[in-house]
């Protein structure tokens, strides 16, 4: 029992304890950019995931401190023996010990344990989390001395790599760059170490004067790093966050062979830069066909072994997708038709099996969706059979989700489309709804490229494939949307009839019901139920659901039958075979009610808004039982409680011109006015604004001085014309042209009989007589005291003087 007890009271072992526990995460002021991960990956919750650069860098663990937890762990094995001799207490200390010396002298024996001990002494100060910056900033600069000149020969240790990250980390960007240029050379080593590749993401993050020169260290190795565990994922990280456009050209001239590596131009002028932009056509600029097609071979051949290695996880990154498409547009190129199909085929059968790890990117999209477009039946169903599984993660994905789009357009088989993506993405309706991927992606079934839902750049990217469709496919655009549109809307409407009532409820499944409504086909009376049950129901939630903006706008636009067009200013319905808004109007009525209906407009919401539009719906509709019912509900006692009210909207009511039908003039017997009426002032119509004024788009304000300024000029060109009219009739008629005048008066040139006056100088400044004359400005003064005012006048003043006074300087 003593034996037992002993044991009960020892530690358990490491590997029974599990993982050791993490120091609380602080959340960044601004988070890092993330790769895209592809939709074949298991999502991973924060929990679980391990091995990034950040948890290695929080974990708190002890670095070599002593040997104590060594011998601890060597005595943490449970004794399963009964009996046991009593252990000399002292004895344990002093093995404790001699362990300890023995541990340290072998540490004393590696190299730099000297370096490493005073480093991490420095380190564990500078890595504390909440110290204030300049007293971080000090220990980073105390730490960088004691590391300076010396990185190179710890920074492959686990844990001495970690010190130097943390400089880079923390560092000013004079370390960082020091750091970079201590590790020259060394950066294909350091991305392919399982812990210092961590420290070559930071340095492609941080240094972007380095960059260049690291990409250029790895551009040999590319292929091998691709294929490497560890430095996979730094080439990924460096192409698709942290790369511009040149410096992706410089990770991707491996893929085009090292024919394109030794004879294409690497000066690094701005010429080289803007054609090495251009990436693999550009390589290709000026090749003759044999060189292109030997080019075009290693191309093939490289990207043949990345999708031939694809346990390594290489075909997931962006690279290989950009690699990719670079090659299937050059394939494009290719004058011969059967070879470009050759080419083509060769490529598809090499990764078709690996399509789905491609979506997630552009790149990846854009290589999918061109496969679609240019394939043929049995093509697209193979590509349908590997997407099939991941449809739910494309769904939610802004790049895969074009994937889906463009198979939705392309294909001609719609059956085929109808089992296995259309009902794929409606029977998970639910999960996809409240975000605004998942929106598209339903979206798309009803109402495709639509603006509404669809930005313009979405919208082009799909445009891409729209040429080649017209040769590959041979259903109608139009007839392929319409069967789709079918599809899709018998679970869609059954959708809403389960949980229209919580969706209203939501601005998300407001924006999908009202299409859904609108646009779908098939028997919607259990859905409108389900809508309108949501208004009447007595166990209803507060807020009520009119009281909600996104709520009320449902309901108006189904009463309006179609949604409302800013920029015609009118409502653009739908047709009647797909809704009908007086038959949702009548089913208002009934089951709503009119306690529910007189309550709406004595809220604070929106309720007046959606009865003015009942009511409209009402009279589009000629339903006299539905406007004598409403009428009925809404006596003028009630009207006026509402108009007293503080509701909103209670200008509209009697809602939109009354609950009486407008009235409409028989077109067949017109009703001419009679003579009084046309002459009455008062029945001529007198509208604000004048409606055949045209605005003059092209008119801008003028300021005083552009207005005399196009005065002068207009005046300067009659003048002209008259002195060549003039110059012409003296040599015909000359008695003519004394009847055609110099000059005339004008705003700017007012003609006034000569003053028999003698003319005196006047002064520029005061108007006064000015016997005197200036002889540096040539301006007239008055008096002594006028001319110390304009001594001190500058060059310019002085010559607007002289310029108003009309005299003209005339350089000899």
């Amino acid at each position: 029992m003593a034996a037992l007890q002993k044991t009960g009271k020892k530690r358990s072992a490491p590997s029974q304890s599990g993982p050791k526990s993490k120091k609380v995460h602080v959340e960044n002021s601004k988070a890092d950019k993330k790769r895209s991960q592809p939709v074949t990956r298991p999502v991973v919750t924060q929990d679980s995931e391990s091995g990034t650069e950040e948890e290695l860098d929080e974990v708190e663990e002890p670095l070599e401190e002593d040997g104590l937890q060594e011998a601890d762990d060597d005595q943490m094995q449970v004794d399963t023996q009964v009996e046991q001799r009593p252990k000399d207490p002292n004895a344990a200390r002093e093995s404790h010990k001699a362990q300890k010396i023995i541990h340290e002298q072998r540490r004393a024996a590696k190299p730099h344990s000297t370096l490493l001990v005073d480093a991490k002494k420095v380190w564990a100060l500078a890595r504390q989390k909440n110290i204030p910056t300049a007293e971080r900033t000090k220990h980073i600069k105390d730490l960088m001395n004691v590391i300076r000149g010396k990185v190179t020969d710890i920074v492959f240790k686990h844990d001495a790599s970690r010190i130097v990250q943390t400089v880079v980390k923390h560092g000013g960007q004079k370390e960082r760059d020091e750091v970079a240029s201590e590790l020259k050379g060394k950066f294909k080593d350091l991305a392919q170490n399982k812990y210092s590749k961590f420290l070559v993401t930071k340095l492609i993050k941080l240094c972007p004067s380095h960059r260049a020169s690291i990409l250029y260290e790895f551009q040999p190795y590319v292929l091998r790093m691709l294929l490497h565990r560890e430095s996979s994922s730094v080439l990924a990280d460096s192409f698709e966050l942290y790369a511009n456009a040149y410096e992706r050209t410089i990770l991707l001239r491996e893929f085009y062979g090292k024919e394109a590596g030794l004879f294409s131009l690497t000066s690094g002028s701005e010429e080289d830069k803007e054609r090495a932009k251009k990436g693999l056509s550009g390589v290709l600029e000026g090749a003759d066909n044999e060189r292109r097609r030997r080019i075009l071979g290693a191309v093939k051949d490289n990207l043949a072994t990345i999708f031939n290695n694809s346990d390594k996880g290489a075909v997931t990154h962006a690279i290989v997708h950009r690699a990719l498409w670079e090659y299937i547009t050059a394939i494009n190129t290719v004058p011969d038709e059967s070879e470009q199909e050759k080419l083509r085929r060769e490529i598809f059968e090499t990764c078709q099996d690996m399509l789905a790890e491609m979506v997630h990117t552009k790149d990846g999209s854009r290589v999918v969706r061109q496969f679609l477009a240019q394939g043929g039946a049995k093509d697209r169903k193979q590509i349908m059979k590997t997407l099939k599984p991941h449809i739910e993660r494309m769904c939610l994905d802004d790049e895969a989700q074009l994937v889906l789009f463009t198979a939705l357009d392309v294909t001609d088989d719609t059956k085929l489309l109808a089992k296995s993506l259309v009902s794929a993405i409606t029977t998970v309706a639910q999960k996809l709804y409240s975000s605004p991927q998942g929106r598209r992606s339903l979206l798309y079934l009803l109402l495709p490229r639509s603006r509404r839902h669809f930005t313009p750049a979405q919208i082009a990217s799909l445009a891409e494939t729209d040429e080649i469709r017209s040769r590959t496919s041979k259903k109608s655009p139009e007839s392929r949307e319409e069967e789709v549109r079918r599809a899709a809307s018998e679970d869609l409407i059954r959708w809403v009839e389960q949980s229209g009532e919580s969706l209203v409820r939501e601005p998300a499944g407001c924006l999908i019901v009202t299409d859904i409504m609108l646009y779908g086909e098939g028997d919607k009376s259990e859905a409108t139920s389900t809508l309108l049950k949501a208004l009447s129901s007595p166990t209803i939630p507060e807020p009520h659901p009119i009281d909600l903006p996104p709520t009320s706008r449902v309901y108006k636009a189904l009463l309006q039958g179609g949604h409302y067009n800013h920029t015609t200013g009118a409502v653009e319905r739908v047709p009647t075979t797909s809704w009908d808004s007086s038959v949702f109007a009548n089913q208002f009525l009934k089951i709503v009610g009119r306690e529910a209906t007189v309550s709406m407009c004595q809220g604070n919401g929106n309720g007046a808004f959606v009865v003015a539009e009942l009511c409209e719906a009402l009279i589009r509709a000629e339903a006299s039982d539905g406007r004598r019912t409403l009428k009925a509900w809404f006596t003028d006692e009630l009207v006026k409680e509402i108009e007293a009210s503080e509701a909103k909207g209670k200008k509209v009511l009697p809602p939109k011109g009354g609950f009486k039908k407008k009235a409409t003039g028989d077109a067949s017997n017109p009703t001419s006015p009679s003579l009084a009426s046309r002459h009455s002032y008062l029945e001529n119509p007198r509208p604000f604004k004048n409606p055949n004024y045209t605005k003059n788009v092209n008119r801008r304000a003028k300021n005083l001085k552009a207005v005399l300024g196009q005065e002068r000029e207009r005046e300067r060109a009659e003048r002209e014309a008259r002195r060549i009219k003039r110059e012409e009739a003296l040599k015909t008629n000359p008695s003519a042209a004394a009847d055609i005048p110099e000059d005339a008066p004008t705003y700017t040139t007012i003609e006034a009989p000569p003053s028999v006056i003698p003319h005196k100088h006047l002064c520029d400044i005061t108007g006064l007589e000015a016997p005197y004359t200036d002889p540096a400005t040539g301006l007239r003064y008055h008096d002594k005291s006028v001319y110390e005012i304009i001594k001190g006048l500058s060059t310019s003043i002085a010559k607007d003087y002289l310029s108003a006074r009309g005299v003209v300087s005339i350089v000899k």
